[in-house]
C-alpha cells in the first residue's frame, strides 16, 4: 500500500515585467498561485494501491482565471506520461483531474503533465508543467539472491564456511522498507553446529563450531530468513534453503597392509619394480586425501634407491637405481613411510581445543643384495699414440694397467677396428700394426684414428670393460694436388679470365699455396692463355684473345709447398653468363604452345585430310570402275539344294504355262477351260527380271494323285513380273476343298542373286537348257578360277 501526492513545480523562463508569483493557503489541501494570469490546482492524497472505484477517481481540480465560468468554447487540455500511460484524465470543462488506474512505484516512479487552457485548440496562457512523485509504501519482502543456494563445503574447514548470502529488496532504499535482518531458521541436521553472521545489509555469512564429518554426514540444510522493518501496512520477509555438500578431505592417514617385505637384487644391475608395498586409505579413492606418498626415512637411501607411486593401483613400487659394489653377498634394511599428497585433517579436541596428529605409518624392507662379477679396471682408462701415417707396419703398443678384484685370468679382443690396422694379442693386450695408417683415410676424423680394446674376464658370467685407443696420426707428403672441378666456367660476357681450385687431403706445409703452369708445350697455347695469379689456393686462368662461346681443354702442372705436382686438364666452358656467374641451364626439349600455335597445328591436320581425301577420291574412281561389288547373297553359306521336299500334295495334273518367242503364254486350253488351274497354284521367282539370264519358274499344280514339277529356262528379254502377273489371272476362285494349295513362302537367298532358286527342282527334266551356268555369278567365278589354277609340276628336277 503506497500513498501518492502531486507536487507543483512550476518553471518559468522570465518573470512578467509587473508581475510575481505568491501564493497563499486557502485549505489544507488546495494551492493557489498567482501570477499575470492565475492557475489553481486542488490536490489531494490517495493511497497507491488502492482499488479505483468504478472506471475513474477524483484527485484534484484545476481553475484558472482566464476561463469564466459561462465560457463554453475554453476546454482544459492535461498532457503528458501519466495521460499517455493511461494513468490521469481531465475534464475538459470544469478541470477535474481523474486517476484512472492503480499507480505502482517499482514500475513508474514519477509523472511529468502539463496543464493548458485552449480555445479553438489555442493556448490562451502560459502551460503549467508539474512532476508527481509516487511516495513508497512496504510492498517488497526482500529476497535470496543466486537461488537455489548450493555450496560445496570442504570436510576440513574450520570456522568460517565459504557461504556468502545475499539478499535485495526493490522497495525504496533508505527507508525501513530496505532495511533487512538475516536469520538462521534451523539447520538439519544439528550437529556440527552452524551460526550465521550479518555482514551489511544486505549479506551474512554462515560459519561452524566444530568439524565436519563426510563419513557421517555429507549434505546439510540450513533454513535462513530475511525480514524487512517496514510498518506501512506491515513487516515483510522470505525465506531460503541453503545445501551444503560436504567434500572429502585427508582425514584417514594410510596404513601399511604388510608389515615386513623382502626384494633380491645384484649388486652393480639396476632394477626396476624390485617389490611393490600395499597401502590402505578410507579416504575418497582418487583423490589428494587417498593417493600415497612414500617416502625413505633414511634419505641417503636416495641415492641407490627409488620408490614411486602407481598411480591406479596406489601402491608403492621400489627401484634399485644404482648399482654399489659390496663384495660380498648382504642383506640391506629399507625404512620406509608413507603420506598423502594432501596433509591430514584432525579435528581439535572439544575438550582442550588441541590437535593431535596421529604417527606415520612405516615398514621396514629387507634388501638381499647379490654381488656379481665385477668388470676388468682400465688404468688410466684410454691410450693415446703418437705417429705419422704411412709409417711401416709391424709397431706395438701394450695396454693399460688391468686389475680385477674377482678374477685373474684376463683375455683381450680389439672391439673397435673400422679400418682393420691392427690386431691384439688375446693374453697379453699387445696390439700391433698390421698395414700402414692413412690420415686422409674416411676412418681417420681430425687427424684421429679411434680403436677400443676390451678387456673379458673369466666369471660367470663373464665381465668386461673398454679402453680407448686414440692414433694421432702426423701428416707427410703423399698426396698430390689436384683439381677441385674438371669444368670451369669463363663468362665472356663479363671478361677473359676464370678461377681454377685446387685441393690436397694434406695439411700445410704439405698442400697449399699452389704453383699454377700451363702444361703444355706447343706456342699455341701460349699464345691462347696466360695464368694470373700461378701461386694461390687457386690459380687464374686468363684467355689472351677473345674466344667464340664452346668447350676449350687447358693443360695445367700443379705443385704444393713441396714441389710435388701433378698433369692436370681443366675444362673450360665459354658462354654468355648473362646476370649470373654460371651459364645458363640448356631449355627444356618440350615447350608449351599458345593458342596461335594450337590453332595452326589444327588447320595444317584439317587440310592433310582434305588432301587425303581428294587423293583417295581421284585415285580411286578408275579402280572402281573395274570392280564389281557381289550383292548381298543371304548368309553366303551352302545350303543343300538336292532335296525335294516342303512341295504341297497336288490332286491333279495341271497343263504348266509356256512362253513362245513373241512373249505370248501357251496353255493348255483344256485345263484352262475346265478351271483346274487357281491362285493357290505357287510360283517361286527369283532374280525378277532384273538381269537378262537364266531363271526358273516351279508351279505346283493340283491334278492326279501325285505332285507335278516342271522346271523350265527361259532367255528373254520379258520381265517375269509380267509373267507371274500374267499366271495369277489364270488362277479363278479360291481354294477351298484344297486348302494346302495355298502359295508357299520359300526361304530368300539374298538380294539380286544371279543364280535361279534350286528349291522344289525336279530332276526328271535334266535336259532343259542349262546355258545359264556360264554366267553364275562373280563368287562362283573365283571359286572356278580357282579349282581350275593348274598345280606346278614338283616332279621336275
Amino acid at each position: 500500500m503506497r500513498t501518492f501526492s502531486l507536487l507543483l513545480l512550476v518553471a518559468l523562463a522570465a518573470l512578467a515585467e509587473s508581475g510575481h508569483w505568491k501564493h497563499k493557503r486557502r485549505a489544507k489541501r488546495e494551492l493557489l498561485l498567482r501570477s499575470k494570469r492565475r492557475w489553481v490546482l486542488s490536490t489531494v492524497e490517495i493511497k497507491e494501491e488502492e482499488p479505483v472505484v468504478g472506471e475513474k477517481r477524483l484527485v484534484s481540480q484545476m481553475f484558472n482565471d482566464q476561463k469564466k465560468e459561462d465560457d463554453h468554447d475554453s476546454k482544459f487540455h492535461l498532457s503528458g506520461k501519466g495521460v499517455d500511460d493511461g494513468f490521469f484524465r481531465i475534464n475538459e470543462k470544469n478541470g477535474e483531474v481523474y486517476l484512472l488506474k492503480k499507480v505502482d512505484r517499482e514500475t513508474t516512479r514519477h509523472f511529468e503533465m502539463k496543464f493548458e487552457i485552449l480555445t479553438d485548440g489555442v493556448a490562451i496562457d502560459d502551460p503549467l508543467t508539474i512532476m508527481v512523485d509516487v511516495e513508497d509504501i512496504n510492498d517488497n519482502a526482500p529476497i535470496f539472491k543466486n537461488l537455489p543456494l548450493i555450496f560445496n563445503v570442504k570436510e576440513n574447514t574450520e570456522g568460517i564456511l565459504p557461504v556468502v548470502l545475499e539478499v535485495s529488496d526493490e522497495d525504496q532504499g533508505g527507508t525501513p522498507n530496505t532495511k533487512v535482518t538475516i536469520t538462521m531458521v534451523k539447520q538439519e541436521p544439528a550437529e556440527p553446529k552452524i551460526e550465521l553472521k550479518q555482514l551489511s545489509n544486505t549479506k551474512a555469512q554462515l560459519t561452524i563450531k566444530g568439524c565436519f564429518d563426510y563419513d557421517k554426514i555429507k549434505t546439510y540444510k540450513v533454513t535462513v530468513e530475511a525480514k524487512d522493518h517496514g510498518k506501512d501496512p506491515r513487516s515483510l520477509s522470505s525465506t531460503a534453503v541453503v545445501t551444503l555438500n560436504v567434500v572429502d578431505t585427508n582425514t584417514h592417514p594410510p596404513k601399511f597392509k604388510n608389515k615386513k617385505f623382502y626384494g633380491e637384487v645384484y649388486e652393480s644391475q639396476p632394477k626396476k619394480d624390485v617389490l611393490r608395498v600395499e597401502v590402505e586409505d578410507k579416504d575418497t579413492p582418487h583423490t589428494p586425501g587417498w593417493r600415497a606418498k612414500y617416502f625413505f626415512v633414511d634419505k641417503k637411501e636416495e641415492e641407490f634407491f627409488q620408490i614411486e607411486t602407481d598411480p591406479k593401483t596406489n601402491e608403492g613400487i621400489l627401484n634399485f637405481i644404482k648399482g654399489k659394489d659390496y663384495e660380498r653377498t648382504i642383506n640391506i634394511t629399507l625404512e620406509i613411510g608413507v603420506g598423502n599428497e594432501e596433509p591430514l585433517f584432525v579435528c581439535a579436541d572439544k575438550s582442550t581445543g588441541k590437535v593431535t596428529l596421529p604417527p606415520i605409518d612405516k615398514i621396514n624392507v629387507t634388501i638381499k643384495m647379490f654381488e656379481v662379477n665385477d668388470a676388468p679396471q682400465f688404468d688410466p682408462e684410454k691410450i693415446d699414440v703418437y705417429l705419422k701415417e704411412e709409417e711401416e707396419p709391424g709397431k706395438s703398443w701394450l695396454p693399460p694397467k688391468v686389475t680385477d678384484l674377482d678374477s685373474d685370468k684376463i683375455r683381450f679382443e680389439l672391439c673397435e677396428d673400422p679400418a682393420g690396422w691392427l690386431t691384439i694379442d688375446p693374453i697379453s693386450g699387445k696390439v700391433t700394426s698390421v698395414m700402414k695408417m692413412d690420415r686422409e683415410s674416411p676412418f681417420v676424423e681430425k687427424g684421429i684414428y679411434k680403436a677400443v680394446i676390451c678387456a673379458i674376464d673369466d666369471g660367470e658370467p663373464p665381465a668386461s670393460s673398454t679402453c680407448p685407443l686414440l692414433f694421432h696420426l702426423g701428416d707427410v707428403n703423399d698426396n698430390k694436388p689436384k683439381l677441385a672441378s674438371k669444368s670451369v666456367i669463363l663468362c665472356g660476357n663479363k671478361g677473359d679470365r676464370a678461377m681454377v681450385p685446387v685441393i690436397d687431403p694434406d695439411d700445410p706445409p704439405y698442400s697449399g699455396p699452389f704453383a699454377f703452369s700451363l702444361g703444355g708445350d706447343g706456342s699455341n697455347l701460349e699464345q691462347q692463355w696466360k695464368l694470373d695469379s700461378d701461386v694461390g689456393m687457386e690459380g687464374g686462368l686468363v684467355s689472351l684473345k677473345p674466344l667464340a662461346y664452346g668447350n676449350y681443354s687447358v693443360p695445367l702442372k700443379i705443385e704444393d709447398q713441396q714441389g710435388m705436382g701433378a698433369q692436370d686438364t681443366v675444362n673450360v666452358i665459354v658462354c654468355n653468363c648473362g646476370e649470373a656467374d654460371v651459364c645458363p641451364a640448356r631449355g627444356p626439349l618440350s615447350t608449351s604452345l599458345g593458342a596461335a600455335g594450337v590453332g595452326s597445328i589444327i588447320l595444317g591436320l584439317l587440310i592433310l585430310l582434305l588432301l587425303l581425301l581428294i587423293f583417295i577420291c581421284k585415285c580411286g574412281e578408275g579402280a572402281m570402275k573395274h570392280i564389281t561389288l557381289p550383292y548381298d547373297e543371304g548368309s553366303q553359306t551352302l545350303m543343300k539344294y538336292n532335296e525335294e521336299g516342303g512341295g504341297a500334295v497336288s490332286t491333279a495334273m495341271p497343263t504348266m504355262p509356256w512362253l513362245s518367242s513373241n512373249g505370248v503364254t501357251v496353255t493348255d486350253s483344256q485345263k484352262l477351260a475346265s478351271g483346274q488351274i487357281n491362285r493357290a497354284d505357287q510360283v517361286m521367282i527369283q532374280n525378277v527380271g532384273k538381269y537378262n539370264t537364266a531363271g526358273s519358274i516351279m508351279v505346283p499344280m493340283k491334278g492326279g494323285s501325285t505332285s507335278y514339277m516342271q522346271s523350265f529356262s527361259m532367255r528373254s528379254n520379258i520381265l517375269l513380273p509380267d509373267l507371274i502377273e500374267r499366271r495369277i489371272h489364270l488362277v479363278d476362285g479360291d481354294i477351298i476343298d484344297h486348302p494346302m494349295q495355298q502359295p508357299f513362302a520359300y526361304a530368300y537367298e539374298g538380294q539380286n542373286s544371279e543364280c535361279q532358286s534350286l528349291d522344289k527342282l525336279s530332276l526328271s527334266n535334266l535336259g532343259d537348257d542349262t546355258e545359264f551356268l556360264n554366267d553364275l555369278g562373280p563368287k562362283f567365278m573365283t571359286l572356278g578360277n580357282i579349282c581350275h589354277q593348274t598345280a606346278p609340276d614338283n616332279t621336275q628336277i
